[in-house]
Order: C-alpha cells, then sequence, then structure tokens
C-alpha cells in the first residue's frame, strides 16, 4: 500500500467478479479478474495513484472497505457491486456516510439487459457511472476520478503507456 493514504485509491468489485473470464463470456468477456486488477494498478499509476483491489462476494465486507477507506483516507473509489448495485441500500448508505468520491463500474450495458438491473442503489451514491465497456470501464473510470481528485498524468509513464 502507498505510504501516502491520499495517493491510494479502492476498487472493490462484488460478488461473482471472482468467476471473471469463466461466467458468461458473453456478457462479460474473457478477461478475468486479475485482468481486471491489473488494469487498475498500470492505469492509477499513470496519475501517481495506487490502486488497491479488492473483491467480496459478501455485502457487509464491501461496506467494511468502504468504512475502511474512510479511516485510511483514501482519495477515491472504483465500485463494481456486481448484483449489489440493484439490491444494496447497505453499500449506498456506506458511500453516503463516508463522502469518498466514488465511481461506479459495470462490464456490462445494465440498460441493455433484464429490466432488474436497470436500476442501481450505489450509482445514486456515485459521482459517476461507467458501463458496457467491458474492462476498459475502469480505466476510463480511473481517468475521471483522477480527474475529480485532481491528479495529475506521470508525463513519462503516460508516453510509455501509450507506445
Amino acid at each position: 500500500m502507498a505510504d501516502d493514504p491520499h495517493k491510494t485509491i479502492y476498487v472493490l468489485n462484488g460478488p461473482n467478479l471472482n468467476l471473471l473470464g469463466t461466467r458468461e463470456p458473453e456478457t462479460y468477456g474473457h478477461a478475468t479478474l486479475a485482468d481486471v486488477e491489473r488494469l487498475c494498478v498500470e492505469t492509477a499509476t499513470r496519475f501517481g495513484l495506487v490502486a488497491e483491489c479488492r473483491q467480496s462476494n459478501h455485502e457487509g465486507v464491501l461496506v467494511d472497505c468502504i468504512h475502511e477507506a474512510r479511516v485510511k483516507g483514501v482519495a477515491g473509489i472504483i465500485l463494481n457491486a456486481g448484483a449489489y448495485s440493484h439490491t444494496s441500500i447497505a453499500l449506498h448508505d456506506a458511500l453516503m456516510g463516508v463522502k469518498i468520491p466514488t465511481v461506479e463500474v459495470h462490464i456490462s450495458n445494465i440498460h441493455a439487459r433484464e429490466s432488474f438491473r436497470h436500476h442501481s442503489f450505489t450509482a445514486k451514491a456515485a459521482f459517476a457511472s461507467i458501463c458496457g465497456f467491458g474492462i476498459d470501464g475502469y480505466r476510463l473510470a480511473i481517468t475521471g476520478l483522477a480527474t475529480k481528485i485532481g491528479a495529475t498524468t506521470d508525463t513519462k509513464t503516460d508516453i510509455t503507456a501509450q507506445a
């Protein structure tokens, strides 16, 4: 973890995201959770940030991670709460309570899927929501979060990343 918590962001992934790469690849693609975490770490580094990635299938563990983020003073949260986005008032309340800039991410386009996925409690507690870009949505979310919190691109790293 970073020595400066104000340069740390939490990337929180909810239920079933540990199955990425094998679960419904026609919807979620073939990338694994390890691929997502690698993408997040690399993208955060471009902005001088450290991405701390976690995944849990348990709602209360995710709530605890959000509370911990406040205690540790992290700069922001990227949250893919999976199915909990559509059901969890507890995650909504945790995000509202900590007041940390948050971006909600969904790999698939939740609005093009079953109607029960169209509503998101967690989106109402985030400053932005990204869906439908596959795992690249995480890169977009971190870029947007970095802009929101005033993190600047490391030009040397950024040029290397584009090569």
